[in-house]
């Protein structure tokens, strides 16, 4: 039974996914959710929505992890940052209908979601996106605040670079790299090393 408290920064569509992974994982008690577009006295279903990301050190004592659910690559990447300024622990979250090595590695904070695909000798990086539906084929690299989204693929040995975004359906070839905060539009390939 899971004993850890979770608090999810993020009530969007991101947000509330990362929720029902944590749901059915049972590795995280949720126990709220903070949102910088938050109303007060706001629920998000069964959990309180405490309010902004400015009052986050108030729950220190409440919560052992926080999870930063937010697409944006740099905003989530600045979030990252106050998180471990507050002396609180990054939260991981692999949704149970993922498949993800034991050989790969996993950075702290990142989400695997549902359909998902890690395969051997794959190293993501900090708050890390796999959408569902995503495949990092093996030996690639996401490097931190990388995001793959809806059904893209990375072809064995290839690198995304720090918070790019790869759009749904986006590919890219075997050992090919994509440079740091390039975004890939849906259904874009990149074909050379």
């Amino acid at each position: 039974m899971a004993t850890k408290r979770l608090l999810i920064i993020g009530t969007g569509g991101h947000g509330r996914s990362v929720a029902e992974a944590v749901l059915l994982r049972n590795d995280y008690v949720l126990t709220g959710f903070l949102d910088d577009a938050a109303e007060s006295a706001q629920r998000l279903w069964d959990w309180p929505v405490w309010g902004t990301t400015a009052v986050l050190g108030a729950y220190r004592n409440q919560v052992d992890a926080v999870f930063v659910a937010i697409g944006n690559n740099a905003l989530r990447e600045t979030l990252h940052q106050r998180v471990q300024a507050e002396g609180l622990a990054l939260a991981t979250v692999i949704h149970p209908a993922a498949a993800v090595s034991h050989r790969a590695a996993i950075g702290q904070g990142s989400a695997v979601m549902a359909g998902a695909v890690v395969g051997t000798g794959v190293e993501l990086g900090e708050g890390v996106i796999v959408n569902c539906g995503a495949v990092v084929d093996h030996d690639c690299t996401v490097e931190p605040f990388g995001h793959l989204g809806v059904n893209a693929g990375m072809a064995g040995g290839s690198i995304l670079g720090r918070r790019a975004w790869m759009q749904v359906g986006a590919s890219i070839a075997q050992g090919a790299k994509v440079a740091a905060d390039r975004v890939l539009l849906p259904g874009e390939v990149v074909a050379r090393a």
